[in-house]
């Protein structure tokens, strides 16, 4: 099974690698010094804070120890230089509250704005969203007004940075852009050209042979940047082994491990160990793609949700599963879904924290202009005379039932927009997709599974004896068991899914990167939860029972008619046989899921 690309996936992976060694180099860096650890000028110590962070933790303890001879101006330049460590250790919590009471004694001076910079970093490693994307749309708004070269640098940087993490690459690359002319003299550009390369990534816009990504990479090397360096290299591992060019993913991958084990920088480790298991993996060597897996999965912590896990539990799933041993690739496979789940919940949280505090921001913005406009107005309204008061209050009446006029109209054509639109695409009796709108989205699903190497399966379902049910109940009856029928498919599919009524009481659903152990699975839950809620109207008891058919991209492929042949055939199998069954097309036992009989669910007597 070949990994599908996910370039915001990889950049957020890529990012959370920069969030402690990147983004806070602001200062130049100077040249060694011959003064005393205590005499030492503090910005020659935040200069060499990834350059030598030993000889730093000297520098700070010195400090603190001569710290009754500090001015006060120096004394919140150290507590910046506390928050910063705080921050690279994960003590989180000490961070806040050093770099809240550097901006107790300014926001807008240089060392402020960096402060600002290094919470909004501080809160996005301990998941506050919300705080630190609503602190990025304010600091934005004041980056006009930032003139100081190394504060204006890092919040550019912090800025991208973040949009790349809230799934907006494209604006990520205009402030990497900014900050790669507003480099302050002294300082690497490679810091910069990494950011650019981040934000490319996540707009999928990045192959192996792009020029930005070779440059970035011999710029940080010649510039003495390990760690930046080897992440450009891990992802320059990660386009090759996505071209197939397999081989050089090996090389390059070999190439680097001896820097990035030197340099014992956690994300890189597991990073290797999670790439060398894809390549391995897709060169057929299952012994060492396995051990490589295995050797990510515990380097973990038990919690731990990233990248390198997902793909570690999906190689070792596939592994598993092609020896047959079913029970482990089951387990696997759980872990996977949990990996893959929690990345997409992080996600979704970042990209909603992102939205609400940009609305937000511009709420407060217009309602500011509107009180000073309304202030302006009411001067205006003092230096007239009564008639003239009379007058404009006559016009802003009138406007506003203009306007109130214009407005309920508007809200009348875009309801009945909405209506129409719907009424196009859904099913009335049920809420759900019509036939028609359902396979139209499932060929537009099917071709963007195809684009990223995906699987996906299509499933049909029948209600058993469904004629009796409206013969001996009622039709009235008969449409309560449809709506009952789709509210029970509802409760086992996720957002991502696709729900439609074909026909009758014929239902389709297509479930995106869904392999077919996981479709299967689906399926049979479905059949067995419709079998367990039998639907009671007016003290009559209605049972209910389907027939499930399932086609999968990974034996049919991705063309829509031959999966609804597929489906449709295997649901002809299901009712023929017996009715209240799920059969899989291609799966010549019919069974229920792909395990060994032993482990199949038993059918429930058919309604």
């Amino acid at each position: 099974m070949a990994p599908a690309r996910s370039g915001s996936r990889r950049a957020r992976s890529i990012v959370a690698g920069l969030l402690l060694c990147l983004w806070f180099s602001g200062a130049a860096a100077a040249p060694a010094s011959t003064t005393t650890p205590s005499r030492m000028p503090l910005s020659q110590v935040d200069a060499i804070r990834t350059t030598d962070h030993a000889r730093f933790l000297t520098m700070l303890d010195a400090l603190h120890r001569d710290i009754d001879a500090l001015s006060p101006q120096d004394r919140r330049y150290l507590r910046f230089l506390d928050g910063w460590q705080a921050n690279y250790e994960g003590r989180y919590s000490d961070a806040m509250a050093a770099l809240q009471e550097v901006l107790a004694g300014g926001q807008q001076d240089a060392l402020g704005v960096r402060a600002t910079a290094m919470l909004m970093n501080t809160l996005t490693g301990q998941g506050k969203y919300a705080e630190a994307y609503a602190m990025a749309t304010r600091a934005a708004d004041t980056l006009p007004s930032v003139t100081d070269p190394t504060a204006r640098f890092v919040l550019l940087a912090n800025l991208s940075q973040m949009l790349t993490f809230a799934g907006q690459p494209q604006i990520a690359m205009t402030y990497a852009d900014m900050m790669l002319k507003a480099t302050p003299k002294g300082v690497s550009r490679c810091e910069a050209m990494v950011q650019k390369v981040v934000a490319l990534e996540g707009a999928r816009q990045l192959m192996a042979s792009s020029p930005e990504l070779l440059d970035t990479i011999d710029v940080c090397k010649t510039n003495g940047q390990p760690i930046f360096s080897n992440t450009m290299s891990l992802i320059l591992v990660d386009r090759l082994l996505e071209e197939n060019r397999l081989d050089e993913a090996l090389a390059t991958l070999r190439r680097i491990t001896p820097s990035i084990e030197a340099a014992r920088y956690f994300p890189h480790l597991i990073d290797l160990s999670s790439a060398r298991a894809r390549i391995f993996e897709a060169m057929g060597n299952k012994p060492e793609a396995r051990k490589a897996a295995l050797e990510t999965v515990a380097m973990n912590h038990p919690g731990d949700t990233n990248e390198a896990l997902r793909f570690a539990y999906r190689v070792l799933y596939s592994i598993e599963k092609a020896q047959g041993h079913y029970a482990d690739a089951l387990l696997y496979y759980e872990n996977y879904v949990v990996q893959d789940q929690g990345y997409l919940r992080d996600a979704n949280v970042r990209t909603a924290a992102y939205e609400a505090a940009s609305q937000h921001f511009r709420a407060e913005k217009l309602e500011t202009e509107g009180l000073s406009k309304e202030n302006r107005i009411l001067r205006l309204q003092q230096a007239l005379d009564a008639k003239a008061v009379e007058t404009g209050r006559l016009y802003i009446t009138v406007m506003a039932i203009l306007l109130a006029s214009i407005a309920f109209w508007m809200v009348r054509i875009k309801r009945s927009q909405l209506r129409f639109k719907w009424l196009s695409s859904c099913d009335s009796l049920t809420g759900i997709f019509n036939h028609q709108h359902f396979m139209g989205e499932s060929g537009r699903a099917l071709r963007a599974l195809e684009k990223r190497a995906g699987e996906g399966c299509l499933i049909f379902l029948d209600l058993d004896h469904f004629k009796q049910v409206n013969d001996s109940h009622g039709h009235a009856v008969g449409d309560a068991v449809l709506k009952h029928a789709v509210a029970i498919c509802k409760g086992q599919l996720r957002k991502a899914d696709l729900l439609g009524r074909l026909g009758g009481e014929e239902f389709g659903m297509f479930l995106m990167d869904a392999p077919r152990l996981q479709g299967t699975v689906v399926a049979d839950r479905i059949r067995l939860s419709l079998a367990a809620s039998p639907l009671i109207v007016d003290d009559v008891v209605v049972s209910i029972s389907a027939s499930i058919g399932l086609a999968c991209t990974d034996t049919i492929g991705y063309d829509l008619q031959r999966l609804f042949r597929g489906s449709d055939a295997a649901l002809y199998l299901a009712k023929r046989t017996g009715r209240n069954r799920v059969v899989v097309d291609g799966d010549d036992r019919s069974a229920a899921t792909p395990f060994p009989a032993h482990t199949r669910p038993v059918d429930s007597t058919t309604a």
